[in-house]
């Protein structure tokens, strides 16, 4: 993938307009530093930065048709390219790029092709033949997009806040799933999926065919001309992600290019939860495996770039952007450019742990929901931001399309967390992996509790920023708080923190509107705070917030028996909560 930027219907086409255009793409170099293109026509501009992962020989951007009528600037990867040019037997392609189908299927069938691109993406679409133009996100906002409008009547583009937010009079996120047409001059949804409606589901819970599914949508991420590996946390879904690519990886063209031996991926403070479990599973999938271990001062002498980069003063996306961010710079410097990842599987499976209190099967499929809608503006955010700051590519199998409707059409009292029936959460995904003639994980990794990014990579971490942040914020500062930053008021110090960093590299009132907000509890949305009263209590987005269901919760601090080897279905069923709501392991 890459870094686009257009601008559309300029009134300027001088040469210095040209010169400022360039200066902005270069702002988006971090995202593609392979090649950089732009093309100009008429009044129209689009720039490229390219990170070369398919075709790096001729791949380079804007593309265009055969005639150069429609040319495309694109940031994304189309993993069902090889099936789209069989349907197109009259075109002829200028390169071997995944993202070349474009063009051509613009041309062949208008704005209506989009549905049918099997992948991740953001482009603009340029038709010289009557000057229109036309803009696409892809269904979940695995990839980064913004809009802007100019005093001059221009229509900006960029996948980055910082490419435009110097130019445009507003500017505001790009919807994922739609699309934006110069001719409509409005947004159309084309991703229409059965579950976005949140209707209750009815199908019955089939473990082989999700497990296929996911094997299905892990497979075809494998496609790649450079080398890759796998983000590894040792929790269940990047382990599951390590593990289906282990095993298929061998069958690949890229295994042929750069070998069979997968390479995997950890972050965490010196003893962390995630580094431990993480070499644990990279042990018995038989990988070459690299640990990064970071300090908490390295970590918040990160934090200015993070903001910079991630473009967001929201908590948890800050909290688990910054290990992922110095993760990535380690990757890149070994040579490698794409790397998979496990974001998804718990919006899609009801994975956090505060789920466990959900009070029936409608409320937590209408959570899934809502949590699947947000996912843009937080885990795919940070996953795509965090790693294009230093040029390499993060993919993610659990959202591709066709595995989210199979997963969303299982009867949500599948997915039910019932600790009576020793069911954890995300058990409809543990039961379809459990194997036991071929295992797919070790059993106790299997069923391990849900760690969130920024609290497995050490619980010291989190800690560490919030006495960080209260050394630089008073409590004076928090009471006019509402006074200094009215929309979306920081109720926290680290979240004060964040935001007078934000502030200070995007002022503009568009900038902090394209940032969410709301009150959570381990990562829930507003609306699930309301399925325990104590929750309004105890705001704070880590996992351990969930009091009463984390072994580590904040007010207990236990010492968990995961780390001993006991299978967590085997604790989270006899955990009881005192009348006090403190969490006890019987």
């Amino acid at each position: 993938m890459c870094g686009i930027l257009a601008v559309l219907g300029c009134s300027d086409d001088s040469q210095a307009k040209r010169v400022r255009i360039l200066e902005l793409s270069r702002r988006l170099k971090h995202r593609g530093p392979d090649w950089s293109g732009l093309h100009q026509h008429g009044d129209n501009y689009l720039a490229h930065q390219r990170l070369a992962i398919v075709d790096p020989a001729s791949g380079d951007q804007p593309l265009f048709n055969q005639e150069k009528s429609i040319i495309v600037t694109v940031n994304g990867e189309i993993y069902n390219h090889e099936e789209l040019r069989k349907q197109l037997p009259n075109h002829k392609f200028r390169t071997d790029c995944d993202c070349d189908v474009i063009a051509h299927l613009y041309e062949e069938y208008g704005e209506n092709f989009v549905d049918m691109l099997d992948g991740i993406f953001s482009f603009v679409v340029l038709d010289t033949r009557d000057n229109s133009f036309l803009v696409a996100r892809d269904a979940i906002g695995v990839t980064s997009l913004y809009i802007g409008w100019g005093l001059d009547g221009s229509v900006w583009i960029a996948s980055e806040l910082k490419g435009l937010n110097d130019e445009c009079e507003h500017f505001e996120v790009f919807p994922p799933g739609h699309l934006y047409s110069s001719k409509e001059r409005e947004f159309r949804r084309w991703y229409n999926p059965k579950w976005f409606s949140e209707t209750v589901p009815s199908s019955p819970y089939d473990p082989l065919v999700l497990r296929h599914a996911f094997e299905k949508a892990v497979i075809k991420r494998l496609m790649s001309d450079v080398p890759f590996g796998v983000l590894l946390s040792g929790g269940l879904d990047s382990s599951l992600v390590a593990s289906v690519t282990a095993r298929y990886l061998e069958d690949t063209k890229a295994a042929k290019q750069w070998g069979a031996k997968l390479h995997t991926f950890c972050v965490g403070l010196k003893g962390a939860p995630d580094l431990k479990a993480g070499r644990e599973v990279a042990d018995y999938l038989g990988t070459v495996h690299h640990e990064f271990e970071f300090t908490i001062q390295d970590g918040i002498d990160a934090i200015e770039d993070v903001i910079y980069h991630t473009e967001t003063f929201d908590v948890t996306t800050i909290r688990a952007s910054t290990p992922m961010f110095l993760m990535s710079r380690k990757i890149k410097s070994l040579g490698v450019k794409m790397v998979l990842s496990g974001e998804g599987s718990d919006e899609i499976f009801g994975g956090y742990l505060y789920f466990h209190k959900a009070p029936n099967k409608k409320e937590f499929h209408e959570e899934t929901c809502r949590k699947i809608k947000a996912l843009y503006k937080y885990d795919c955010l940070r996953a795509n931001k965090s790693t294009y700051a230093w040029g390499l590519e993060a993919r993610v199998p659990f959202l591709d399309k066709d595995f989210i409707n199979v997963a969303m059409d299982i009867d949500p009292e599948e997915k039910m967390i019932k600790r009576d029936e020793g069911r954890i959460e995300k058990w409809v995904l543990r039961k379809a992996f459990d194997d036991e003639n071929k295992p797919y994980l070790p059993r106790h990794i299997l069923y391990r509790q849900k760690e969130q990014f920024s609290d497995g990579v050490g619980y010291g971490w989190i800690d560490g920023i919030k006495d960080h942040a209260a050394k630089h914020v008073t409590a004076k500062m928090m009471l006019n708080a509402s006074h200094i930053f009215p929309d979306n008021t920081p109720t926290s110090k680290e979240g004060y923190y964040y935001r007078m960093i934000f502030e200070r590299f995007f002022p503009q009132n568009s900038a902090r509107l394209t940032v969410p907000g709301g009150a959570s509890i381990a990562c829930s949305t507003e609306k699930a705070i309301e399925w325990d009263a104590s929750w309004s209590n105890n705001l704070d987005p880590s996992g351990r917030a969930a009091l009463g269901v984390h072994v580590s919760a904040y007010e207990n601090q236990v010492n968990s028996s995961v780390g001993k080897g006991v299978e967590p279905e085997k604790i989270i069923p006899k955990m009881k909560v005192s009348p006090l709501g403190v969490a006890i392991l019987g």
